[in-house]
C-alpha cells in the first residue's frame, strides 16, 4: 500500500470514525499471512481448558472465534476474574499475520482511554489528601492556561473535566501527525476550536480533559504523571504488565498481539503496532492486560484505591448515550447495563491498534476484560465485542 500523509487521529473515542493513522510499517510476506488466516478460518484454536474438561461450549469463546470467523478480527483476547479471584483467559485468532504465531494468553495491548479511569483515581486521591478541589476552577492550578473562543479557566472546574461537562473542545478532531508531543501543546491544539458549549451545559466527550487533568496532577504534586501512576496504583496492586512508556518509547515490551489498521473495508491490514503515543497522553497512553485491568478495576470497586466519599463521588453519573444505551458517565468511570440485571463499571479505549472493553460488576466481585487487534469501523462489530463483556459477567 502506497504512502500517504498520515490521517486524523480519533481513536480514543469508544466508536472511533474516520481514518486512523499510519505507524512503523512490518513485512508481510503473503504467503505467511496467507497461511496464517486459513489457519483461523479453518479454526484452529485451542479451546478453554474448561470446554475440553466439559465437553461443553464456552460461551465466552464462541464470542471471541465468531470476532474473528464472522468479523473478519486477527485476534480477540479475554481474561475473566471469577468471585474467588480466579483468572481464566481465552484467545482467538492469529498473534502476528507475518509468523502465523499464536495469541499469548493475556497479551499486552495499548488500552487508551482506560488510562482516564488510572488519571481520574490519581486525582480523587489527591483530592481526599485535601490537595486538590473538584470544585475549584482549572485556573487554580493551571493559571492562564484555558483561554479561548468560549473557554475561560476561571469558569471550568475540576469536575467538569474529569465528567466531560467542560465544553473543552477534543484536540483529535484536528489533523494530528503520529510524532511526539508535549501535553501542552495538545491543549494549545484544542484551543484552536470554539468551545463545544458553556461549562456545565451538556456533555461531550474529550481527551483534552484528560490532559488538562494530568497537567493538574503534575503541577500539585510536582511529579510526572508516570511516576504519580506507578506509585499511587501500579507499584501497590502488583500490575506487573501495565505501564505508561517513557517518551519516544514505541514498543510494546511483554507478551503482545500485533495491532493492526485497515485504511477501508477490503484494503490489506497493516501492522501498526509500534507508534508513538504521546499524543494520548494522560487521556490513553497506557500499556496493560485483561487480568491487570480486572484487578485494578475490581480493588478500585471493592474500595482499595479511594475513600469512600470520593469512590461515591466517581460514580456519581450523568447519561453518556455516546457509550450505548443506558449508559452514565461519573468521573472518569462509565457504568452500562447487563443484560442479567444491574450494571457493570468500566471504561474502555480505543488505540490505533487496539480495542478494548471490559469492568467490573458492582460489589466488584467479577470483572471481565475483552481486547481485537483491529479497530473495526462498524459499530456494530463493536456491539458484538461489548456483548463478549456482558455474556462474562453475566454468565
Amino acid at each position: 500500500m502506497s504512502e500517504q500523509t498520515p490521517p486524523t487521529l480519533r481513536p480514543l473515542r469508544q466508536h472511533p470514525d474516520g481514518r486512523r493513522p499510519e505507524g512503523r510499517r512490518r513485512g508481510r510476506p503473503a504467503a505467511a499471512a496467507a497461511l496464517a488466516l486459513a489457519a483461523v478460518t479453518a479454526g484452529i484454536l485451542t479451546p478453554p481448558a474448561a470446554q475440553a474438561a466439559t465437553g461443553r461450549p464456552d460461551t465466552v469463546q464462541q464470542g471471541l472465534n465468531a470476532l474473528v470467523h464472522t468479523d473478519g478480527l486477527p485476534a480477540a483476547l479475554a481474561s475473566i476474574t471469577d468471585r474467588t479471584g480466579h483468572t481464566r483467559t481465552h484467545t482467538a485468532g492469529v498473534g502476528d499475520l507475518t509468523t502465523g504465531s499464536p495469541v499469548p494468553d493475556d497479551g499486552q495491548v495499548r488500552i487508551g482511554s482506560n488510562t482516564k479511569t488510572f488519571t481520574a483515581v490519581v486525582t480523587l486521591q489527591l483530592v481526599a489528601e485535601g490537595k486538590i478541589s473538584l470544585d475549584s476552577p482549572v485556573d487554580t492550578y493551571l493559571p492562564g492556561l484555558l483561554h479561548g473562543d468560549g473557554i475561560d479557566g476561571r469558569h471550568i472546574t475540576v469536575r467538569q473535566l474529569l465528567q466531560h461537562t467542560s465544553g473543552i473542545p477534543d484536540y483529535t478532531r484536528s489533523d494530528l501527525r503520529p510524532r511526539p508531543y508535549e501535553p501542552r501543546e495538545l491543549v494549545e491544539i484544542a484551543l484552536g476550536y470554539k468551545a463545544d458549549f458553556a461549562p456545565g451545559a451538556g456533555w461531550a466527550y474529550s481527551n483534552t480533559n484528560y490532559v488538562l487533568a494530568g497537567l493538574i496532577i503534575q503541577r500539585v504534586t510536582g511529579r510526572p504523571l508516570a511516576e504519580e501512576m506507578e506509585r499511587r496504583i501500579i507499584t501497590p496492586l502488583g500490575l506487573r504488565h501495565t505501564s505508561f512508556p517513557a517518551p519516544g518509547d514505541t514498543t510494546l515490551r511483554g507478551p503482545h498481539p500485533q495491532g493492526y489498521y485497515q485504511e477501508a473495508a477490503g484494503a490489506p491490514l497493516r501492522d501498526i503496532t509500534e507508534i508513538d503515543p504521546s499524543w494520548a497522553w494522560a487521556a490513553g497512553q497506557l500499556i496493560s492486560t485483561g487480568s491487570d485491568l480486572n484487578r485494578f478495576f475490581g480493588a478500585l470497586l471493592g474500595g482499595r484505591l479511594l475513600p469512600k466519599a470520593q469512590l461515591d463521588q466517581m460514580r456519581t453519573t450523568v447519561p453518556a448515550p455516546y457509550f450505548g444505551p443506558g449508559a452514565r458517565y461519573g468521573l472518569g468511570l462509565v457504568s452500562r447495563p447487563l443484560s442479567c440485571g444491574g450494571v457493570y463499571w468500566g471504561h474502555g479505549g480505543s488505540f490505533p491498534g487496539y480495542e478494548t472493553r471490559g469492568g467490573v460488576t458492582e460489589d466488584g466481585r467479577r470483572a471481565a476484560n475483552v481486547a481485537v487487534t483491529l479497530q473495526p469501523a462498524d459499530k456494530a462489530v463493536m456491539d458484538r465485542v461489548e456483548h463478549v463483556v456482558d455474556t462474562a459477567l453475566c454468565r
